[in-house]
């Protein structure tokens, strides 16, 4: 899509009452009327504030869905404002930002903004970014705190695998695979949801990772009381 200068500056009552609410915040004015437009045309009600003091009054009298913020503008900075906001709210950050160093991205990451667009940017592309951040949030949102398998609790949000006192060291991987089957427990989950992918190198790769959680979460990982095997589709938690 070619952004346009000209900007229809129509009104959110259009909108569901429930849309999600996005708070754009940027310095430079074609940009929050393009993202404000391409937004509203997008089934989202938006707000807009050209920098940090003018975003704080906004959220003074208004509840966010999501903020798209950008890291450079006059006064304050986007870093400043996101580290003040993951310190009083949960709310999610999608950054907008013109660096494309490493170091920016790791000291957003560590202030808790969920994803970075480097400019310039496709709206199309900003869109699937807010949608995929907003679907992240309803999953978690569905997530139960904890899921218990005998002695062992898995706490699902910290992503952390407890026996009694003593936490057992978890890959990122395997972290992933139980925040899934925590989210549907009881229910199998097949081989190509776990490898993201059809192939059969990674549906087996799947096998592998399936039996060294066993064996952090079974008694006896050759006869699996738990996490067992839906033979011909996948594997199934089983959680007491």
């Amino acid at each position: 899509m070619t952004w346009q200068m000209e900007t229809s500056h129509g009104t959110n009552s259009a909108l569901a009452d429930d849309a999600a609410h996005v708070l754009v915040v940027d310095d430079d004015h074609r940009i929050r009327s393009l993202l404000e437009r391409y937004l509203r045309e997008n089934g989202y009600r938006t707000t807009a504030a050209k920098d940090v003091p003018d975003a704080r009054a906004s959220m003074r009298g208004l509840e966010f869905d999501l903020v798209v913020l950008d890291i450079m503008m006059p006064g304050e900075s986007g870093l400043e404002l996101a580290r003040e906001l993951k310190d009083q709210s949960d709310v999610p950050i999608l950054m907008l930002t013109a660096r494309a160093s490493v170091d920016d991205r790791i000291t957003g990451l560590e202030y808790g903004v969920d994803d970075y667009l480097a400019k310039p940017f496709e709206p199309r592309e900003l869109v699937l970014r807010i949608n995929n951040i907003l679907r992240r949030r309803e999953t978690d949102e569905l997530l139960p705190d904890e899921v218990t398998m005998g002695q062992l609790i898995f706490h699902v949000a910290r992503g952390e695998l407890k026996r009694g006192p003593a936490t057992i060291k978890l890959t990122e991987r395997e972290r992933d695979f139980l925040r899934l089957f925590a989210q549907r427990p009881g229910e199998t989950i097949q081989r190509h949801e776990l490898s993201g992918d059809d192939s059969i190198g990674n549906e087996r790769a799947v096998d592998v990772q399936i039996n060294r959680l066993r064996r952090k979460i079974e008694v006896d990982p050759s006869n699996p009381v738990y996490l067992q095997t839906v033979r011909g589709k996948g594997y199934i938690l089983h959680t007491d």
